[in-house]
């Protein structure tokens, strides 16, 4: 199965060609890119998947975002995603090992939130949902359905805001 390896291991092209082969060179225009516009994935919290030949196959990354609420308030959280592995792999449990990895690499007494925009049925299992996003708002089109957030804290979010980067 995989080895899971630091992201920050892997030569960025590399990481690149992954991202365009999963979800194509429009991949850009995505929303989840414009929520996290102009940040950097967290080093510590980002993986990359090697096969049995050490060959790179998937990578997630971990952003710093905010909600910011109707007052102005920046609430702080963690985007998780892309999370990619090569088409030829999807199904082999890539994903998953990527996803325990990131999540697993949480210090659970201080995580934030985490955000990602998916199917609530495949991460539902790492207790994803959108049951308290219905009034968040991103910038470009999404569908509210598949903006999941994951609370390891029993924190209280904000009912309504809109994604963008932390710069706090």
């Amino acid at each position: 199965m995989a080895s899971v390896i630091p992201l920050a291991n892997v030569e960025p092209d590399m990481i690149e060609q992954v991202l365009d082969r999963a979800f194509g060179p429009e991949r850009h225009a995505r929303t989840a890119y414009r929520i996290r516009t102009g940040m950097d994935w967290l080093e510590a919290l980002s993986f990359a998947a090697l096969d049995d030949d050490d060959m790179l196959v998937g990578t997630i990354q971990l952003w710093p975002i905010a909600l910011t609420d109707p007052d102005g308030h920046a609430h702080p959280m963690l985007m998780v995603g892309p999370v990619a592995v090569l088409p030829e792999h999807q199904g082999e449990g890539y994903g998953q090992a990527l996803i325990a990895a990131s999540l697993g690499s949480l210090d659970p007494n201080a995580s934030l939130p985490q955000v990602l925009i998916g199917d609530e049925p495949y991460y539902g299992r790492w207790d994803f949902s959108a049951g308290s996003t219905a009034a968040w708002r991103c910038p470009g089109p999404w569908a509210p359905e598949r903006l999941l957030v994951r609370c390891a804290n029993p924190i209280v979010l904000p009912r309504e805001g809109m994604l963008g980067p932390w710069n706090g």
